[in-house]
Order: C-alpha cells, then sequence, then structure tokens
C-alpha cells in the first residue's frame, strides 16, 4: 500500500530529553505509515528555509519536532497551504500544543498524526513572521530573555518562573497605544500580551474568558500593575481565571479582540514572538484566518467579549468607517 510523503523536521536542540532516543522513537512509530525523510535544524540553517525545501520536494505532510520557535519557523512555509502540520512536542514550553490539546509524549503525538485528524487554525503573521501563539511585550518579553538556554536545559518551564520572579523586581510601566480596526486606545501597561492560542499557563494571556484558534479574531490583554504586590495579584488572577475559563475583573488588566492591531509604546519595549526575541515596538498583527491545516483535536468555538474600562489613564478613539 503507497504510504504518504512526510518530510521531519528534527531540532535536536530542544528540550530536554534524549534527542536520539526520541527521534528513534518518532523514527519507529511514523515510519510504517509515511514515507518519511528526516532533516535536522542547524543554526547556520534557518528551520524555514528546511520546511520551504520540503514543501518544494513534494511533501504531503510536514512534521515539526521541537519548541514552539521550531514550530512557527515550519508554520511559515505551509500558511496557506493545504499542506498539514504535525506537531511533535520536544520544546521547554510546548505552548502550541498544549493549547490545541495535543498530546505531550511521543508516542500519543505521533498517534495523532497517524490517525489524520485535521483541524483548520487561525495563524497570524506579527511584523511579516508568522504567529502560531502570541507576541508579548514588555514583561513577557523580559521574561523570556532572562530565561538562558543553559536555565531553560536544566529546569525546563520552570526556569520562565524563576525569571518571571526576577522581573518582578524592575517592574516597568510604560505609555502604549493599541489600534485596531475600530478603535484607538491609549493607556499605561507594564505587559501586553496578542494571542492568536494559548494555553491556560500563558497567564499573561488570559484576560477573556477562553482564546479560539479559529474564530478569525487577535485576543490582546492589558496588565497595568505597576507595584510587586499588583502584579503578583494580577498574575493570580489571570492563572485563575484561565483555568477556570472566566474572563479577568480587575480594574488594572483589560482584554480585546481585534483581527488586526498595531502596538507602539513609549519607551520602546522588547518583543517576543512564539518564546523567540524579535526586536523592540512598534509590531503589526494581523489574523489570517482558517491559514493552518494542523493534526490536532477539535476545540469548540464560543464569543468571546471586551473590557478594557478601569486601566489607567484610558483613552479611546472610536474609528470611522
Amino acid at each position: 500500500m503507497a504510504t504518504r510523503k512526510a518530510s521531519l523536521i528534527f531540532n535536536p536542540a530542544a528540550g530536554q530529553g534524549n534527542p536520539e532516543q526520541d527521534l528513534n522513537t518518532i523514527r519507529d512509530l511514523l515510519s510504517p505509515a509515511f514515507d518519511l525523510d528526516i532533516k535536522f535544524t542547524k543554526k547556520e540553517l534557518k528551520t524555514g528555509k528546511i520546511a520551504e525545501e520540503a514543501v518544494k520536494n513534494g511533501a504531503e505532510i510536514v512534521i515539526a519536532a521541537g519548541g514552539d520557535g521550531t514550530l512557527s519557523a515550519v508554520a511559515k512555509a505551509l500558511i496557506r497551504t493545504d499542506i498539514p502540520l504535525g506537531v511533535v512536542p520536544r520544546g521547554t514550553a510546548n505552548a502550541f500544543a498544549s493549547a490545541l490539546g495535543i498530546p505531550d509524549t511521543i508516542e500519543k503525538a505521533c498517534q495523532t498524526i497517524i490517525n489524520g485528524k485535521l483541524r483548520r487554525l487561525d495563524v497570524a503573521k506579527c511584523n511579516n513572521k508568522p504567529m502560531l501563539l502570541l507576541a508579548g511585550v514588555g514583561f513577557e518579553a523580559e521574561t523570556v530573555e532572562g530565561a538562558s538556554r543553559d536555565i531553560k536545559s536544566k529546569w525546563g518551564a520552570l526556569a520562565y518562573i524563576l525569571s518571571g520572579i526576577k522581573q518582578l523586581n524592575n517592574i516597568d510601566t510604560f505609555e502604549v497605544e493599541i489600534e485596531t480596526e475600530e478603535k484607538i486606545i491609549r493607556t499605561a501597561a507594564t505587559a501586553i500580551t496578542i494571542a492568536n492560542v494559548a494555553p491556560a499557563t500563558s497567564v499573561l494571556a488570559q484576560g477573556p474568558a477562553g482564546i479560539i484558534g479559529d474564530d478569525g479574531f487577535l485576543d490582546i490583554t492589558i496588565v497595568a500593575s505597576n507595584t510587586w504586590a499588583s502584579a503578583i495579584a494580577a498574575s493570580y488572577h489571570l492563572l485563575q481565571t484561565g483555568l477556570h475559563g472566566d474572563a479577568v475583573t480587575r480594574d488594572d488588566i483589560g482584554y480585546l479582540r481585534a483581527k488586526k492591531v498595531k502596538v507602539s509604546t513609549e519607551p520602546p519595549q522588547k518583543v517576543v514572538l512564539d518564546g523567540e526575541l524579535i526586536g523592540e515596538t512598534p509590531i503589526d498583527v494581523a489574523c489570517v484566518q482558517e491559514g493552518l491545516n494542523v493534526f490536532v483535536p477539535l476545540i469548540p468555538a464560543e464569543e468571546l467579549k471586551e473590557k478594557i474600562e478601569g486601566l489607567p489613564g484610558l483613552e479611546v478613539e472610536i474609528k470611522s468607517d
């Protein structure tokens, strides 16, 4: 029986596991179902280029085995195509897999791909770079920068928590202008998160009551806590509401949704995109509705609202058609 041609893009530097053992397991599980072509990510060759070559060479499926940065780079070559993305999570946080219910073990993740259950998901473009998960401005970007690869290799996801605690001692407020297709919002903030999909553990993205991966909208969360104590309280509130699927109620947290958004800050703030630092504000983010075909369990959609009242020095300008 003919098998489909699949390209496996494997990042040996991802996560804390044994890469050789992981690769052997993946190969053993997938080879009976696919004509498997294995490529390794390398510092001198961008992951996105490897994925582009796989598409040019006729891959019917592209499978990414690595962390969120690897997935984002691979996905760029598949946006607006019918070529499905298979995900084998091997990173530190594996937020994309977690958000979409993809199993966190190699065996079950491979079985998800073999079973062939597909779903069209939204993706986004952030300053023309692919965005599967989210873009973080301010506090979140500083936290990611503080979690070095050595620390992540030793402590895993705990590295981000340790870095976040350290950043709380130097929390800074900045002025932000958020422009959507409908309005312009000006306020003070310590963190802005623009999410396409995000698990509950992506705390700073959890303003709304659930983030849906195929609704055609981006979810923007604004955190304006300006003291150590208020930041701790806001983070705990975001974690609890995220875990329970509730919307935030604190005055120092706001949220809204939009199909596209521009974020400008004064002073400029660092920006993290799908777990990787990409520079500083301003950023332009636009949703690409149903732009990516992924092997993933289904998640039901629901209506989302917004809450921006109570943010410090809030100004809202409604844009005319």
